[in-house]
């Protein structure tokens, strides 16, 4: 691994300080890319006006003609955590602003069953509730059958996303309203799902001011809904730019206030977490992946009716229940994890590691695969792919990769080639999914993937690059700066401090079986630390990548350091 020290521009730093900043922050705001003080209010009339995307007139004039029609609306969500939060931000919101709840409803793909999107089958199932309009949240770019089926059914249709277009072009939508589609302008294309249909929302209450439903002063409080906004957009791992570094900002001052939706006060009681001190990291490692669980192995119908009941007593037995399931995902996803990791001798001879790597096991459960290629990728600093056998027989495939190699684009590149190799593809440039045409096309795949990466990934990409914020103040190392660090927004592209710094160790030992439990000595000061997942022992003076974090036992609280890597 190659440990550097980000640059930290003087004139921006010290800009900051003069501002306002406390010293340390400032430091760390200037080697992020902040120049200004102004970069980082956290108001909301700060963020990105919605005119700036595309279509979003013609959104809220659907929407409003629907809700003053008397029409039914039926969102269309999708299984992730961006996709439940979207859909429940957007039931609350279309209900804040008039809609009658007898004329809401959802749908929900199974993943197993009816696989990503607005497909013709998702369609179909919406036709039941007898909507006029359909709304999808967090996917529908890709969606042209689904749409078509949609549109040749008598309904009209919104698509909001934020994925990518696919190569054949556009929906024929009766809007369109995604950052990252051609020809929008909209300054942050980093939106999550979630955050497109907060914008949708606020669009569509600018639209039902003009025709005189509300004034400014009476108007609907649509801030109400941002803790769901806060969440989706750190559990779909988007860019947090400063447009959604406000967005999470607001909601997480929300939920340490006490000032959620019953949902996440009972995810958080499940999770045994204080919503007091919720920062990003609670939200991305906490409450996603018990939203994300209902989607891998059960139905995601639990986590957005988790997320929209207002019964306590029921928000809580939902919660239970998704804690309950995601605890079989980590019993799988580490079943899954060792047989996967079996394989690597096979895979790197000599220990010499491909460009790219894809993994299948018969018994790989298609729910877990993206998380099992995620960590794959950490520990390997390759673009990986895992594959599991879909309940349709196919072979399904979740993909992550490295920076450098957009990952949907190699697999436009990979179908070019090879065209009877994938069934379809789709996603981002850090994680994509597909579905190969057969297990026989495996073995092309995984050839065809690892020689783009060949052709696209220079040698030094395949080097892991931790990027660290240097020696941290002796005068730091105290519980009022952790607190001082947590308060903040840090996650994708906006990444939490990590120090470096030279220590004496002290004593080491192994506790959990499996983590190494350290007392360091820097000058005439002492620290803890843990070292997760390590048990090799280090030496007796060691460099060392950490980052800071708050221990309480027997009712006292100190600083204890994370290391994540040697130097």
């Amino acid at each position: 691994m190659n440990i550097i020290t980000r640059d930290v521009p003087p004139r921006a730093a010290w800009a900051l300080e003069q501002a306002g900043v406390q010293p340390l922050l400032a430091r760390l705001f200037a080697s992020r890319g902040i120049e200004k003080a102004d970069e980082l209010d956290p108001g909301l009339g700060k963020l990105l006006p919605p005119d700036g995307l595309r279509d979003i007139d013609k959104a809220a004039t659907l929407l409003a003609d629907a809700i003053q029609g008397n029409e039914r609306i039926c969102i269309v969500a999708d299984y992730d955590c961006d996709g439940a939060t979207a859909c429940a931000v957007s039931l609350r919101g279309l209900a804040l602003l008039g809609a009658q709840p007898e004329n809401l409803g959802y749908v929900v793909p199974d993943r197993a069953i009816h696989g990503y999107g607005l497909t013709p089958a998702i369609v179909d199932l919406a036709l039941p509730q007898q909507p006029h309009l359909l709304m999808t949240v967090d996917n529908g770019i890709a969606s042209l059958a689904g749409v078509a089926h949609a549109k040749a059914m008598g309904l009209k249709v919104l698509v909001t996303d934020h994925h990518l277009a696919a190569a054949e072009g556009l929906p024929e939508a009766d809007a369109l309203v995604n950052p990252n589609q051609p020809a929008c302008t909209f300054e942050s294309k980093s939106l999550a799902g979630v955050g497109v249909a907060f914008y949708v929302l606020l669009a569509l209450r600018s639209e039902l001011r003009k025709r005189g439903a509300f004034d400014a002063q009476n108007q609907p409080r649509l801030d109400v809904l941002l803790d769901l906004v806060a969440l989706g957009t750190v559990a779909d791992v988007v860019k947090l730019d400063a447009n959604n570094r406000r967005l999470v900002a607001q909601g997480l001052k929300r939920m340490r206030a006490g000032r959620m939706q019953p949902g996440l006060t009972a995810l958080f009681a499940a999770a045994g977490r204080d919503p007091s001190v919720v920062s990003a990291t609670d939200l991305g490692f906490t409450l996603g992946p018990r939203i994300n669980a209902a989607g891998r192995l059960s139905d995601m119908t639990l986590g957005i009716e988790c997320l929209m009941t207002e019964d306590f007593a029921r928000a809580t037995e939902l919660a239970k229940l998704l804690d309950e399931i995601n605890r079989e995902r980590r019993d799988i996803e580490a079943g899954m994890r060792e047989q996967a990791e079996g394989q690597l001798d096979r895979l790197m001879p000599g220990g010499e590691v491909p460009a790219a790597l894809s993994i299948y096991e018969e018994e790989f459960h298609e729910g877990v695969v993206g998380i099992v290629a995620s960590r794959l990728k950490d520990r390997l600093h390759r673009p990986c792919f895992v594959f599991a056998r879909g309940q349709d027989g196919s072979l399904k495939g979740s993909g992550r990769s490295i920076a450098g190699f957009h990952l949907r684009d190699a697999l436009d590149l990979v179908a070019k080639r090879h065209p009877d190799v994938l069934k379809k593809f789709g996603g981002h440039a850090m994680a994509a999914g597909c579905t190969l045409t057969g297990e026989s096309a495996f073995a092309t795949f995984d050839a065809a993937l690892q020689q783009v990466a060949r052709e696209w990934l220079e040698p030094e990409q395949l080097t892991q690059t931790l990027r660290t914020d240097g020696p941290l103040p002796a005068d730091a190392f105290n519980v009022n700066t952790v607190q001082l660090l947590d308060a903040e927004v840090w996650g994708q592209a906006f990444e939490a401090p990590v120090f470096f710094d030279a220590f004496e160790v002290l004593s080491q030992r192994i506790v959990g079986e499996k983590h190494l439990k350290l007392r360091l000595r820097q000058g005439s000061q002492q620290r803890d630390a843990i070292w997760f997942q390590r048990t090799e022992a280090l030496p007796e003076q060691a460099r060392l990548a950490y980052r800071l974090d708050l221990n309480t036992w027997n009712g006292q609280t100190s600083v204890q350091l994370i290391v994540v890597a040697q130097g």
